[in-house]
């Protein structure tokens, strides 16, 4: 057996032909389109179904694909029941991995030719699973999901703003869509992988992707981010407090990443986003400070910002509450898992990997009476 690798890094475990992280920070590709060609040129609508469907839609075809997601935004009865009943302090995230594994049991999995409907269907659903519970248990009201908003972003924002966003914060929202649409062999998209691999259903991969891009060190970090950059009320603060934090071995999130080694090259395009909205709100500190923060990271650490550190600041200036900030990640991610699915399912072997052994080396063993 070959050393083990901690974290697996660096080990590849697989083959796909969805999305290629440049190794050395220099590129990411979906389906061999760069993400600098894609963002500003096209709708996330499109890049998903090039992610589940495998190529870029015409005008024609786009169309009936967002008219498709529009029609499958409906709440079951049986699942808004099940929304009510999860508390109001569960984790957003908590809600999708509860919403997606409920509605496994309501609309099955009865055959593969089924997957393509599914991913639709949970693309569609995960804004208005997340929104209806959010409006009833936090502001008190039951809404309607059945928006004829055109688009994922569009739809997201008018449920949870209960108007239509302006241009610049859909444009942004949709965009960031993009970004975080897919990433190669990343912990959820693993996740979801070797559920498959084991013969189950959609629903439980898809489940298996929500319980892991929930953690900090992967979806979570968003979060993170912004609880930090909310610590400082001033540029100058906020380089005092991080080299404290430094100091102390503190994480700091959002920052690094686990394959790039020069740069993330979502990060600039979600800061310029960042940038943007910031002074759309005439903000003085949050974008400053943020700021502030990568800038004592590099000099520093010699650490850059990864595409969770702007996306906090661009979804705050979005008028988007913190803890919704990773289930936006998980409506975008969906495209990624779902092509990832399929494409397991395709060419199956299943996963299991081998390990290390670090225990105890081989002792008989002592029945209860003689201990």
């Amino acid at each position: 057996m070959s050393e083990a690798v901690a974290g697996l890094k660096g080990v590849v475990a697989g083959q796909t032909a969805i999305c290629t992280v440049g190794r050395e920070g220099n590129s990411l590709h979906y389906r061999g389109y760069s993400i600098e060609d894609m963002v500003g040129r096209a709708c996330f609508e499109e890049i998903a179904y090039l992610l589940i469907y495998g190529e870029l839609p015409n005008q024609a075809t786009l169309a009936q694909y967002q008219n498709k997601l529009k029609q499958l935004r409906t709440l079951p009865t049986e699942l808004k029941a099940v929304l009510k009943l999860i508390p109001e302090n569960a984790h957003p995230m908590d809600v999708l991995k509860v919403g997606c594994a409920f509605l496994g049991t309501l609309e099955p999995e009865h055959s593969p030719e089924q997957q393509w409907d599914i991913a639709d269907r949970l693309m569609a659903l995960f804004p208005s699973m997340v929104m209806y519970w959010y409006q009833w248990h936090h502001l008190g009201r039951e809404i309607d999901t059945n928006s004829d908003a055109n688009g994922v972003a569009a739809h997201f924002l008018e449920l949870l703003l209960q108007k239509k966003p302006e241009p610049m914060v859909l444009e942004a929202v949709d965009q960031s869509l993009i970004l975080y649409a897919e990433h190669e062999f990343n912990a959820s998209t693993f996740a979801a992988r070797v559920t498959t691999a084991t013969l189950t259903d959609f629903y439980s991969a898809m489940t298996s992707a929500i319980g892991t891009l929930r953690g900090p060190l992967h979806g979570g970090a968003n979060e993170a981010a912004m609880a930090l950059i909310e610590c400082y009320d001033s540029p100058e603060k906020a380089r005092v407090g991080l080299l404290d934090k430094l100091a102390h071995k503190e994480k700091i999130m959002g920052f690094g990443h686990a394959v790039y080694k020069i740069r993330d090259p979502r990060s600039d395009i979600i800061k310029g986003w960042a940038k943007k909205l910031g002074a759309l709100r005439q903000d003085t500190v949050i974008y400053p400070v943020s700021e502030a923060i990568e800038q004592t990271m590099r000099s520093e650490k010699n650490m850059f910002p990864n595409l969770d550190f702007y996306s906090a600041a661009a979804y705050h200036f979005c008028q988007i509450p913190t803890p919704l900030f990773t289930p936006i990640f998980v409506f975008a991610r969906i495209a990624g898992w779902s092509a990832h699915v399929i494409e397991q399912r395709h060419n199956n072997k299943i996963i299991r990997p081998g390990a290390e052994y670090t225990g105890p080396a081989p002792r008989n063993f002592v029945a209860i009476a003689d201990r």
